[in-house]
Formats: C-alpha cells, structure tokens, sequence
C-alpha cells in the first residue's frame, strides 16, 4: 500500500492530530481488518501487521491487563496464546502494561508502557513497530491517538471487540483461538521472508530492566514461560517485577 493510499498515516503528526473517525475510517466489520484505515480481509491485516514487526526496528508486544492478570481461565489461555505469537517474532521485545494509572513523576520506560504518556516507553525504547494486545479499548484509543501524534511507531492491535481504527493495523473479535490463527499467518510469513528463529528457541529479547530482574540473560523462550494459578503469574511471564505486581494489583 503506497502512502498515497493511506488514510491513517503513523506519526509523528504533531499535537491533536485529527482521530481516524474524523478521516471517515470506521471499525471493520466482523471477518474483516483495517491496513492504514483500509477494510480488508482478516488474514490480509495479519500479513500486513506481520511484515511490519519484522522488517521495522524494536518490534515489541504491549499486553495489558485482560492477558496479564490470572483473572480467569480465559485471560489464561490468552496469555499463553500471547506468548506463541511471540514465539514466532524474531528478537521481539515485551513491555506490560500493568495497569492505567498514571506514572508520575516518572515513569520506568523498559519496565512498562502506560496509557497516559505512552510515548516515553517508543522514544526510551526506540520502538517503531509495536502490538497492543488485552488492554481495555478506551485505554488502548487513548493509547493509539498518543503514539501517532508524537511518535514514528506503527500500531497494531489485536482487539477483543470491534477493532481500533486509530492503529495502522487491526483486527476484531480476538479471543484465544484468533490470536493462535495469528501466530500461524505470523509463521508463515516469516518462512515466506527466510527469516529464522534460535536453534533454542529464546528469540524474546528482554529490556535492560527485564535482563536485571532475569539474572543477566539477554533472551528466553516464550514457550518455556510458565503461567501458573497465581493471581500474578500472567504478569510474572511477562517479565514485570513481582513486588510492583503486589503494589499494582
């Protein structure tokens, strides 16, 4: 897609840019995704959603707290989903977001991203690429509007509901099974680019944060991450510290 053709442009695009509602661009319909405001079919905005997260740098998954919290079996078996999409984004960062209420003063860019200065998480982290997955739509239109405004990041999310339009790509009504379908379009087009995974299969790649609170390790294997019935141990698998999760939760 030319950038001609794009109805929602990525950022920066300065302060109050107009919201992808006011460009005319409308939720997609059931079966269907948008690319850059576009309506296309389902698999056609995973493929394209895949080729970002591997070609554009820092390509990070942002999960938020309906998969990072143990609340239910459901949000459980999102989480694991989660994970085996990740398992196939060679050198993928994870970044949760906890909660919604705001950081301030300050706000830890390699420990977490918050809805209410998204931004500091993309500049601190230089993410141009990014997949926001189980955060509560208000939070995540609020997020996506943000990031385009001052960043240079292309949004994607994975939404439980009726999509965002406010992200370059998305698609609707994602419950455990979709995002398995995902991680398999994700698959494929990797294979299709030649692009290889580790031969041991730790291809998420930890903040320097994270790398601390992981005794030094650069990398680890999605699949080897267990999530357990603990209230937190969504969130542990995801690399955010246990005493912060006590406070949050």
């Amino acid at each position: 897609m030319t950038e001609l053709e794009r109805i929602v442009e990525p950022g920066p695009a300065g302060f109050h840019p107009p919201s992808a509602a006011e460009l005319g661009v409308l939720p997609p319909k059931p079966g269907n995704g948008l690319t850059f405001g576009h309506e296309v079919a389902e698999e056609k905005a995973l493929e394209e959603m895949a080729k970002a997260m591997f070609t554009r740098k820092n390509a990070t998954i942002f999960p938020g707290p309906l998969v990072l919290w143990n609340w239910n079996d459901h949000a459980a078996d999102k989480a694991k989903a989660v994970l085996e999409l990740a398992a196939q984004i060679p050198d993928v960062l994870i970044i949760p977001m906890p909660d919604y209420r705001p950081k301030y003063p300050k706000i830890e860019p390699e420990e977490m991203i918050n809805p209410n200065h998204p931004n500091l998480t993309i500049w601190g982290n230089k993410i141009e690429v990014c997949i926001f997955i189980g955060v509560h739509c208000h939070y995540a239109n609020l997020t996506l509007k943000m990031i385009r405004a001052g960043t240079n990041c292309w949004t994607s999310a994975i939404c439980a509901e009726q999509g965002h339009e406010d992200a370059m790509y998305t698609v609707r009504d994602s419950d455990a099974t979709k995002i398995r379908k995902a991680a398999q379009v994700f698959k494929r087009v990797r294979e299709e680019m030649g692009l290889k995974l580790p031969e041991n299969g730790e291809n998420v790649r930890y903040t320097g944060f994270q790398s601390l609170v992981h005794g030094g390790k650069s990398h680890t294997n999605p699949l080897d991450i267990p999530i357990g019935n603990e209230g937190a141990a969504s969130a542990a698998a995801f690399g955010h510290k246990p005493e912060d999760m006590q406070r949050e939760g």
